[in-house]
């Protein structure tokens, strides 16, 4: 029992985590919404969780010449500012939004090369210690 336990406390010290990841998720899909009337394909992979101001994460996604991309990124903390950069392999910048105080960051991307892309997400500005975070991808 005891031992149970002990695995089972640090798992508990994550479930705030979890759940505002999850209304993140849910402002990113909400995003995503008005790219998939236009024929584009919501991806299965999400990528979440929280960062403190000007801390950064980077996401690795394989991009192919010929589709379109757009990358949704949500937040659930009203007056946070975060941006979503996209770079090449090479290092190069190919997309980049900065939202306004809100829920949502959007970017589009039509690759010339087929490749590893790297999204990253930042947040510039928030209310709070640690932002909550979703990034989701669609393409055609």
């Amino acid at each position: 029992m005891r031992k149970s336990l002990f695995l089972f406390l640090p798992l508990l010290a994550l479930a705030p985590v979890f759940a505002y990841v999850d209304d993140a998720l849910s402002f990113a899909y909400e995003a995503a919404t008005p790219f998939v009337k236009q024929g584009f394909n919501v991806r299965e992979d999400a990528w979440g969780g929280d960062l403190g101001v000007k801390d950064k994460q980077a996401i690795q996604a394989q991009l192919f010449k010929g589709n379109n991309y757009i990358f949704c990124l949500g937040t659930d903390v009203k007056k946070a500012v975060l941006s979503l950069a996209i770079y090449d392999s090479d290092g190069q910048l190919v997309s980049e939004e900065t939202s306004r105080p809100g829920f949502l960051v959007t970017t589009k991307i039509a690759p010339k090369k087929t490749g590893t892309y790297y999204a990253i997400v930042t947040v510039h500005k928030s209310p709070v210690e640690r932002t909550g975070w979703a990034l989701v991808y669609a393409y055609k």
